[in-house]
């Protein structure tokens, strides 16, 4: 995977972070971080497409009550 390829998958992951917190009702990520006891910056970063790790996508669709497997869904 070159470097152009992996920031294209990091933003579209980013894009569902945030797309997951919009179906929630939350239109602001600082509110869904406090109300899901992230720090908002982080929870900035997510969204923004921030190479992070495994262990954090698992918190983020454990609060969504998802699986990994739902999360990717549609992902080519």
């Amino acid at each position: 995977m070159s470097a152009l390829e992996k920031d294209e998958m990091l933003k579209k992951i980013g894009k569902r972070i945030k797309d997951l917190r919009v179906t929630a009702g939350y239109k602001s990520h600082e509110q869904f971080a406090f109300d899901n006891n992230i720090q908002p910056k982080q929870m900035w970063r997510w969204e923004s497409g921030y190479d992070f790790k495994v262990s954090s996508l698992i918190r983020i669709t454990n609060i969504h009550s998802i699986t990994l497997e739902e999360f990717f869904k549609d992902f080519e």
